[in-house]
C-alpha cells in the first residue's frame, strides 16, 4: 500500500475551548484527504464528571477526579497507541495540562508529533516544540502538513 492508498488515523489532542479540530477536519475534507480523526471527549462536564456518574459519587474532589481520569485515560491511550499522527494544540486561555501529558506520552510511544499553538507561547513549549517534527500556528498550517506527508503535494 502505498502513501496515498493508506488511511491516516490522526489524534487531535489539546484545548477544547475552541473550533481547531473543525477546522483541521473542514479542511483536510475538503481536500479529500484520507483522514481519520479522533480526540479525547471535548464536552468537559462529561469528562469532569463521567468517574462519578458510573462508578458512584465520592467525598473528596481528589478521588472523584481520580474517577474520570482512569476512565478518560482508557480513551486516550488507546487512540494514542492506534495513531499513526498526533497534534497537540496548546490553546492561549488555559492551562494545558492535558496536552502537555498527551505530548509528552505520544512522544514516548515514538509517534510524529505536530505541535499548535500561538506564537507568544514559544519560550514556554520549548521542551514541547523540540521533541515535535513540526510546529504550527494555524489550524490551515496543520491542513497543509497533513497533505504534504499523505500526497507529497504542497
Amino acid at each position: 500500500m502505498n502513501q496515498q492508498e493508506r488511511r491516516w488515523s490522526v489524534y487531535l489532542a489539546g484545548e477544547i475551548h475552541t473550533d481547531w479540530r473543525d477546522r483541521i477536519r473542514e479542511g483536510s475534507a475538503e481536500l479529500d484527504l484520507p483522514v481519520t480523526f479522533t480526540h479525547p471527549v471535548t464536552d468537559h462536564p462529561a469528562s469532569d464528571d463521567c468517574g462519578v456518574e458510573i462508578l458512584g459519587a465520592e467525598p473528596s474532589g481528589f478521588w472523584k477526579d481520580r474517577k474520570g481520569a482512569g476512565l478518560n485515560a482508557i480513551r486516550t491511550r488507546t487512540a494514542l497507541h492506534d495513531a499513526d499522527l498526533v497534534v497537540v494544540r496548546f490553546g492561549e486561555k488555559y492551562r494545558q495540562w492535558n496536552a502537555a501529558f498527551d505530548a509528552g506520552f505520544a512522544a514516548a510511544l515514538g509517534k510524529p508529533l505536530i505541535i499548535l499553538h500561538p506564537p507568544e507561547h514559544t519560550h514556554a513549549l520549548k521542551e514541547v516544540d523540540a521533541a515535535a517534527q513540526a510546529v504550527a500556528e494555524t489550524p490551515e498550517q496543520v491542513v497543509r502538513i497533513l497533505r504534504y506527508v499523505i500526497r507529497g503535494e504542497l
